[in-house]
């Protein structure tokens, strides 16, 4: 909820309403190896994508796995596998890449100083990882970037994210909107669809940012701030149906701004969603991916068999088990 109010060009403008973003970190994992390779080499491997090579100084930034090839390079890290397992379909919408990109962070992060050039000037956390992980995305990535999804990597749970706008201090405060031993309850109040094709999120958030840059947007975006607000509000009392309202609301908004955000698909597993009172939004910037719903657990139960009953008509569309992860980065167990 709340998605693009993360990235400054919303948060700047918008931080007497004291904007905010929420997510929920599922498991399903994404999983960094590191391992040696030829000297002044680079290698990715990641499912989805075909494995790519190149000399170290000549890794490219704007190929599909250039992220890796550009955190490699921060760290000055040569002759060297990078290896990574997802257990999330590929450019669903779930923020893989930024989650992939804090598990490399950590991983270089947790080696023995001297192994990588700039290891002994830096230690292992979680708040390091995300933030060099989303300050290096937004150096390659072209378009302006967000940090909540390398939050909810590093830090996984139930959290709320509030934007910070002063010059001094964090970039964000967290605040828990649902703590560890009530994650399993809430797990029942909601579900998570793939509805089979990728995303390409810069495609969305590019149309959101151009429309606020020219002034035509400003009101709904506020609009927008207060529904987060109210979501947020409503969960952390366990009012589902309040939450699904916001929700609902959000979604409504940004149909408005971009009716391509949903697809056939997308536009089926909302309307049903409202006929069992529940809520439904898609996930990161929409256009393809994933949705997810919220609501009573009974609602949640009826609605089920409904989105499964629409995503068996197209290939590799799926409900994912959504399990909650609780623990967010770990490097060898740390």
């Amino acid at each position: 909820m709340g998605g693009t109010l993360d990235i400054s060009t919303f948060y700047y403008p918008l931080r007497h309403l004291s904007p905010c973003t929420f997510n929920i970190a599922i498991d399903l994992k994404t999983r960094v190896r590191l391992s040696s390779y030829h000297k002044g080499m680079v290698k990715v491997s990641s499912k989805g994508f075909e494995s790519a090579e190149y000399p170290f100084n000549k890794a490219p930034f704007d190929h599909p796995l250039g992220l890796m090839f550009a955190i490699a390079a921060y760290f000055g890290a040569e002759g060297v596998h990078i290896d990574i397992d997802s257990s999330s379909p590929p450019r669903s919408a779930l923020g893989g890449s930024s989650a992939a990109a804090v598990a490399l962070v950590g991983a270089f992060l947790s080696i023995a100083p001297g192994l990588v050039k700039h290891a002994e000037a830096l230690s292992f956390s979680r708040r390091k990882a995300a933030i060099l992980a989303y300050v290096l995305e937004s150096s390659v990535a072209g378009v302006p970037c967000g940090l909540q999804d390398q939050l909810a990597a590093a830090y996984g749970g139930v959290n709320a994210w509030y934007w910070r706008s002063d010059i001094e201090g964090s970039l964000f405060k967290k605040k828990v909107v649902v703590r560890k031993n009530f994650h399993k309850d809430l797990e029942r109040h909601i579900t998570l669809a793939y509805c089979g094709i990728p995303h390409e999120s810069k495609n969305i958030n590019s149309k959101w940012v151009k429309q606020f840059l020219s002034g035509k947007s400003y009101e709904l975006w506020a609009e927008i701030v207060v529904c987060t607000q109210k979501f947020i509000d409503a969960l952390a009392e366990k009012n589902f149906r309040h939450a699904s309202a916001a929700m609902n609301a959000e979604m409504d908004i940004r149909r408005k701004m971009t009716p391509d955000v949903l697809d056939d698909m997308g536009v089926k597993l909302v309307e049903s969603a409202h006929e069992f009172n529940c809520g439904a939004r898609f996930t990161g910037a929409g256009g393809g991916g994933c949705m997810w719903g919220i609501g009573k657990a009974g609602d949640i139960d009826r609605l089920k068999p409904v989105w499964e009953e629409l995503l068996s008509s197209r290939k590799e569309a799926c409900l994912l088990d959504v399990k909650i992860d609780s623990d967010g980065l770990l490097v060898n167990g740390l």
